[in-house]
């Protein structure tokens, strides 16, 4: 059987992080929804994504087919009645598809012609930007228990002060050094390689994959999650960065998403809490408008490659698009378009020139190469949001 995940109706409130990815390629808790799928079902899986975007991510199509809606999280109930589908069956939460069959000679998908099988248990769907970081604590404990069974952890080292041992697991070549690792509020995971810094207090939930590194006297809370090659300073509560992003230095960063390729410069801060106490407000790129999230607390969206200067002021609830560079005193405003240049005195369009000799260096540096295929799709971003640089 072959598996498929689409994008859904969802991508473009997950904007601004879907401009450079399919949804399946979000990460929340300790993996992306693609590898929780993909570990679940023990196979490799494809992608129905934006015309853009299918050269890098490209679907394969066979005689029989699964596809699954990327927005929902895999349980092992739920992979269960996914691997039993048979022609014409659906699965639904509601009014949203899980997953369906077809076949390769089918034309189009009625599914008012499917047999609907209604999962009635709870299940992990990222509907919203503010979902990845707010859902977070129960994703972690999920890919926790998925990654860690039957698995013995490598040893806490010696001189590391912990709570909670049996929810702290440590993957080979890890470093810890003279740190505080709580597992008492949710799982502690420490990837392959990671290292976490003298003096650093972490406070479960909390994940950190393959090679990131957190800073001498690093303060955690959950539920946050570290992708791979992180690298992370200061004071951190419930944010997620993808991968590759760094925030090394002093400076706040709470209730918020960071996607891959950023850098937060030293004493970056963002507001995660509104004076007024009042709901946040977050940019919605459907409505070009600013909409209500049903949060008190919620900080800043961050699209990938985009970065900040020292000393950047973050207001509560502010959006950041792809390939931004922000810098200056005073905060800037809550929506920054993809491709702009400034800060609070104003903003000019950053040229995809300049951008791309920035992530060369940057991919460089890490031993990787921006490719001709990253140019294509960074360069239909920048087309696709020219609307919004209207400074």
């Amino acid at each position: 059987m072959n598996y498929i995940l689409f994008d859904g109706d969802v991508r473009n409130a997950l904007l601004p992080f879907t401009y450079t990815k399919p949804v399946a390629d979000i990460r929340i808790g300790i993996l992306t929804i693609r590898e929780k799928w993909e570990k679940y079902l023990g196979l490799t899986t494809t992608t129905i994504t934006q015309e853009y975007l299918e050269e890098k991510y490209p679907m394969v199509e066979m005689e029989e087919n699964i596809l699954i809606n990327a927005s929902f999280c895999p349980t092992e109930n739920l992979i269960e009645k996914v691997k039993n589908l048979s022609k014409n069956e659906a699965i639904f939460k509601g009014d949203d598809v899980i997953a369906f069959y077809t076949s390769d000679s089918q034309e189009e998908v009625n599914f008012d012609e499917y047999t609907q099988i209604e999962f009635d248990e709870d299940l992990i769907q990222v509907k919203n930007t503010w979902d990845i970081f707010s859902l977070n604590d129960i994703a972690i404990q999920q890919d926790f228990d998925l990654i860690t069974e039957g698995r013995e952890s490598e040893p806490i080292p010696e001189g590391t002060r912990y709570l909670n041992k049996e929810n702290i697991f440590i993957e080979e070549g890890a470093e810890i050094t003279f740190a505080t690792l709580n597992a008492s509020t949710g799982p502690i995971y420490i990837g392959k390689d990671a290292v976490i810094m003298e003096n650093s207090a972490i406070r479960g939930p909390f994940a950190m994959c393959e090679n990131a590194v957190v800073k001498l006297g690093t303060k955690i809370f959950g539920a946050t999650t570290l992708g791979p090659y992180c690298k992370v300073g200061g004071e951190i509560s419930n944010a997620v960065l993808f991968a590759y992003s760094s925030k090394g230095h002093d400076g706040y960063l709470g209730n918020s998403v960071i996607g891959e390729w950023c850098n937060l410069g030293a004493d970056t801060n963002n507001s995660n809490l509104k004076n007024n106490y009042a709901q946040v407000k977050l940019w919605n790129y459907e409505t070009g408008r600013f909409a209500k999230t049903g949060l008190q607390f919620c900080g800043l969206m961050m699209g990938d490659h985009s970065k900040c200067g020292i000393n950047t002021m973050f207001n509560t609830g502010t959006v950041v698009g792809v390939s931004a560079n922000i810098f200056g005193s005073g905060f800037p405003r809550n929506f920054i378009p993809s491709f702009s240049w400034g800060g609070a005195s104003g903003f000019t369009e950053y040229k995809t020139d300049k951008v791309f000799e920035v992530a060369e260096v940057v991919m460089k540096r890490k031993d990787l190469v921006f490719e001709e295929i990253d140019k294509r799709i960074l360069e239909h971003v920048f087309d696709e949001t020219k609307q919004y640089r209207n400074y």
